[in-house]
């Protein structure tokens, strides 16, 4: 069960293809190529049951050709432990064939192909690891999709909100949501069940969804890139058409995400078009979707740096005033509120070689990246000055609203049960109160 739950972490990362396939899959896949390997070579030599040698054979590792009495077989190690450790290639296993049948493998698979290293951790541990793992992310996707859902209720109803920077922060909410509820249907299709038996499962709905799922993936890294992109052009250009630039934005943020997907989609189709989808085995092909993830990561990074460049130069302005304990306080402030608005954190493991840290980066990128759109939501709404300002005007107008209803209520009763409310008794003051004003005005400049 372990190698199942890590094919499903594995997918959410941007590792490279050898990777992704789990250890069952890879199993069964050898399994599969060796019978038939076995079966070529019994119908070429002609080899029947009364065959004295040794039979062709799948020792749940590697496979075994047939072989005479006598006769020595070397065999590559299994391709898992080569997938880790490429300089496996070139240490090779034997086994003697026998008039009692097969010998044991010399030198033994942990000698020759350091199985041991990659059975590091036992079983259960590593089940209560992926689990843990899983339902780490889990919490945290579902306490961003809670989070960004009331964020993007606030920022709807409240029409004062309505300018370029929260629309392009609504539209970053969504990339979160949507990001959140792929990882949700991923995992209840693909892999609801515990078993390997999706290794085979080549359906048009599990490949629908894995569009899907990438599709979500690589729209939240653009709508982040979009994020630094129109922050720094705020910073250096003092003057520009947010409206115009919204619109490119959004093609951007939307648009180069459906292009890079269709594209993948359309090469696995025609080349690859084997499983679901969850397993890459193009290196070329994942780099049509990976390849604009790490670039977009990479700008953005550029960008950060950039905007923390001219942050240090306006902090240090004259004009700003404060010492110099405040002026770090202060930039040291605005980076730490960039770093999930830009996902930075992304870069600690973006260029890093893959085969290094798969745990650390398992934790880092699924468990805290899950709780990024938490984050963001509460940094960039709910401790946003005009959203508290304007929420409170709201709850202060309601509680006046209240306040007249009840009283009017109480000091006519007959009104109050005709349908009249209180707000309603509100508007009607003040329109009175400024008719009367507006009649009385003459008069006054006549006395005058």
């Amino acid at each position: 069960m372990a190698s199942i739950l890590q094919a499903s972490l594995a997918a959410f990362l941007l590792l490279p293809v050898a990777t992704t396939m789990h250890s069952d899959c890879i199993f069964k896949k050898e399994q599969a190529m060796c019978l038939e390997k076995i079966q070529r070579a019994n119908d070429l030599l002609g080899l029947n049951d009364s065959f004295s040698g040794c039979p062709g054979m799948w020792d749940n590792l590697t496979c075994w050709k047939p072989a005479r009495v006598g006769e020595m077989v070397l065999v590559s190690c299994p391709e898992l432990f080569r997938i880790f450790n490429p300089d496996q290639d070139m240490r090779v296993v034997s086994r003697n064939c026998t008039e009692d049948g097969w010998s044991e493998p010399f030198p033994h698979y942990v000698d020759a192909c350091g199985f041991d290293e990659y059975d590091e951790y036992e079983p259960g541990d590593q089940d209560y690891y992926y689990l843990s793992v899983k339902a780490l992310y889990t919490v945290g996707y579902s306490t961003s999709l809670v989070t960004l859902t009331t964020a993007m209720v606030i920022l709807c109803r409240f029409r004062k909100l309505h300018c370029t920077r929260n629309f392009i922060h609504m539209n970053l909410f969504v990339s979160f949501m949507l990001r959140a509820i792929s990882v949700f249907i991923k995992d209840w299709i693909l892999y609801a069940e515990q078993d390997s038996n999706h290794c085979f499962v080549s359906t048009v709905e599990c490949k629908a969804i894995m569009v899907f799922f990438h599709y979500c993936v690589v729209s939240n890294y653009f709508w982040l890139f979009i994020e630094g992109l129109y922050l720094f052009t705020l910073l250096v250009e003092t003057f520009f058409p947010e409206r115009r630039y919204f619109y490119w934005y959004t093609i951007i943020g939307w648009g180069t995400p459906t292009v890079c997907v269709s594209v993948w989609a359309m090469l696995r189709l025609y080349f690859d078009d084997t499983g679901c989808w969850d397993m890459n085995d193009n290196t070329a092909l994942w780099w049509v979707i990976k390849g604009p993830v790490v670039g977009s990561i990479m700008v953005n990074f550029v960008l950060f740096i950039g905007i923390i460049v001219i942050l240090v130069q306006k902090l240090q302005s004259p004009d700003m005033g404060g010492n110099e304990s405040s002026i770090y306080l202060r930039l040291a402030r605005s980076t730490l509120l960039l770093i999930p608005l830009f996902g930075i954190h992304y870069t600690v493991f973006a260029f890093s070689p893959e085969n290094v840290s798969k745990r650390e980066r398992l934790v880092f990128e699924l468990g805290l990246g899950s709780f990024q759109g938490f984050v963001v939501a509460v940094l960039y709404c709910f401790l946003n000055g005009e959203v508290q300002a304007e929420i409170k005007r709201k709850w202060r107008s309601w509680k006046v609203n209240r306040y007249f209803a009840v009283d009017f209520k109480h000091r006519h009763p007959s009104l109050a049960s005709s349908g009249v409310n209180g707000g309603t008794q509100l508007s009607i003051l003040s329109k009175s109160s400024s008719q009367i004003r507006m009649s009385g005005l003459p008069a006054d400049n006549l006395a005058t």
